[in-house]
């Protein structure tokens, strides 16, 4: 299983900002918007919610089935700390991965750089500076009938 994780302060608080062993470089891997969307029609919740799910076998089944996942992780501020409201992150597998490979995937950029003097920047104290350079992130304008948990 591999992710999307659209969030740059999200992807920093996993990474540890491209410091974690094995997570040392950073990319930012730009996808074609009818295979995010594709993503997101053919994905299950990764949790199980009475609300939403008539049962916890029938939850199983869909999550076993899906090609991708949905999960909402607290977002986070530039001292990679929780906010009161939630990202969004996209697991693929099976056939998902394959389109992510072969057909969706517009351009990888390294953006180690980046992150290293973004995190100078907050350890510095000079947040004002810092939060210039995240990459610009918008509100994703959903299709008719999508909502956020």
């Amino acid at each position: 299983m591999t992710w999307i994780k659209p969030s740059f302060l999200w992807m920093m608080y996993r990474c540890g900002w491209g410091a974690k062993a094995g997570q040392e470089t950073v990319l930012a891997v730009e996808i074609a918007r009818e295979g995010f969307e594709w993503a997101l029609r053919n994905a299950c919740l990764s949790s199980y919610d009475r609300e939403l799910h008539t049962d916890r076998g029938v939850w199983q089944g869909q999550l076993k089935r899906s090609p991708a996942r949905v999960q909402w992780d607290p977002e986070r501020d530039l001292h990679l700390r929780a906010l009161p409201y939630r990202s969004l992150q996209l697991g693929l597998c099976g056939e998902a991965v394959r389109r992510y490979a072969d057909e969706w995937t517009v351009s990888i950029s390294d953006v180690t750089p980046l992150a290293h003097v973004i995190r100078g920047l907050v350890t510095g104290g000079d947040t004002e500076s810092a939060a210039r350079l995240l990459p610009e992130e918008r509100p994703y304008p959903a299709a008719d009938g999508w909502t956020r948990p």
